[in-house]
């Protein structure tokens, strides 16, 4: 027995300072990526809008933190209940952690992989809000974000990644996020737009970006983040799957950005930056389940057919009338549910598990039927659940803007404040001299507002 005891003491995992720096740097990757989610979303909306769209990101980083140090974590990742929830007291607060105690199983401290998984939580609320632009009350939209990660994400983040989840142990693959964030936050923007109903003027007033260069400052940064999203969700350097996850990560996002240009081109004959940005963001979501589980030339697969799929599904909402402002359903719903099913098709059982999918030897199609349990139970259970939230929220305090804020812009309304002060654009003394008439063109267009 004593011999047994050495032994097992000589396998446990010791803290690892190499490991250790690499997520805490991870974390501060995933971090950056709700301001640049705040930019790219910023930038998609009419100039009445941009402030608005920028604190309902900014807004998460301060709820979520809060929740998660007091509950959050625990409900996620403590002792398992009935597969659904965790829960533990000593995690309350973060009141009884060791500041060297080693999450279970890894050599980095509980503390590292706390704080690396609030960026999650942060970043997957915040991703609902561009589906809501223009027309929410700030105050309500705070409140949602409250009970929604309470009674969704935490939840959903426990049946994904916590020890005794029912999809943990059912085998469900989702390397960083493809059910737990991006089908989760898609799935519940559709249900709380089902709710609270279109923007004025949807399908009659033109809604064009104000600022591409905006879009694609945030594209990049979320870009950038993603390698420590998707990388870091292997928590380590040990094997070489987080290295796998890095390069799939770039190249998934590559052909993505490229089919879903070419899809443009051919569609509507132009190569757009705005399609660049959408196309990019597609292939960051959809490789985030799958990263892990395919070979680059996988990666390559999963991210153009994201790409091609993506592009054509953001017209949906003309086609069925569900205002999805700035594209959420069509990206990261629809994203989400392509990467994780595709695993079922493209994992090479060489990655994070031996799982294979059907074009490696899997033609039981278990690890398929797998995933698409993963989807549906996700998918269903947000939409539900996140429009429950949104009726009785609408029915109490209101979640819309009077229809005369809305027109004259939410930022105003809701911040006080707007984007841009042009109030001194044209500074020095008053003109004396007359003005000669503008030329008609697109010099002297109007910016819509």
């Amino acid at each position: 027995m004593a011999s047994a005891a050495i032994t097992l003491a000589a396998d446990a995992p010791t803290l690892s300072s190499a490991n250790t720096g690499f997520m805490l740097i991870c974390s501060a990757l995933v971090m950056l990526m709700t301001p640049g989610l705040a930019f790219f979303y910023g930038g998609m909306v009419r100039v009445k809008s941009t402030l608005n769209m920028l604190m309902m990101s900014f807004i998460s980083l301060g709820i979520v933190t809060i929740l998660w140090v007091l509950y959050g974590f625990s409900l996620a990742f403590g002792t398992d209940s009935g597969s659904l929830i965790g829960w533990n007291s000593d995690w309350v607060g973060l009141s009884n952690i060791g500041l060297t105690e080693l999450w279970d199983g890894y050599t980095i401290p509980i503390f590292v992989f706390m704080v690396f998984q609030l960026m999650f939580a942060i970043i997957t609320p915040a991703l609902i809000s561009g589906a809501l632009a223009d027309r929410v009350k700030f105050s309500a939209w705070a409140l949602f974000i409250t009970l929604w990660a309470t009674v969704v994400y935490f939840p959903v983040a426990h049946w994904v990644w916590g020890a005794g989840g029912w999809a943990f142990e059912l085998g469900v693959i989702d390397f960083a996020g493809g059910t737990a964030v991006h089908i989760n936050a898609g799935a519940a923007a559709l249900g709380v737009i089902l709710v609270i109903g279109k923007r004025v003027g949807f399908k009659k007033d033109p809604m064009r970006p104000h600022s591409l260069p905006l879009v694609m400052l945030g594209a990049g940064l979320l870009w950038f983040g993603w390698f420590g999203f998707n990388a870091g969700s292997w928590l380590g350097n040990d094997d070489g799957v987080g290295a796998l996850m890095f390069v799939n990560t770039q190249v998934a996002t590559a052909a993505a950005m490229l089919a879903w240009l070419i899809y443009e081109k051919i569609r509507h004959g132009a190569f757009t930056t705005l399609g660049a940005a959408s196309g990019a963001v597609a292939g960051l979501v959809a490789i985030t389940p799958s990263g892990g589980a395919v070979s680059p030339l996988g990666a390559i697969a999963v991210g153009a057919i994201a790409g091609l799929l993506c592009a054509m599904a953001v017209g949906l909402k003309y086609k069925f009338g569900y205002d999805d402002s700035l594209d959420v359903v069509g990206v990261h719903l629809v994203g989400g549910v392509i990467g994780s099913i595709l695993i079922g098709f493209f994992a090479t059982g060489k990655g994070q598990s031996a799982a294979t999918g059907v074009f490696y030897g899997d033609h039981k199609f278990d690890q398929l039927w797998k995933q698409l349990a993963g989807v549906g139970a996700v998918l269903a259970y947000s939409l539900v659940v996140s429009a429950i939230l949104a009726f009785i929220l609408d029915k109490t305090i209101g979640m819309r803007v009077t229809e005369d804020e809305e027109v004259a812009g939410i930022d105003q309304a809701e911040h006080a404040e707007t984007a841009y002060d042009f109030s001194g654009a044209g500074g020095g003394a008053a003109r004396t001299t007359a003005v000669p008439t503008p030329v008609v063109g697109a010099a002297s267009k109007k910016v819509d507002a």
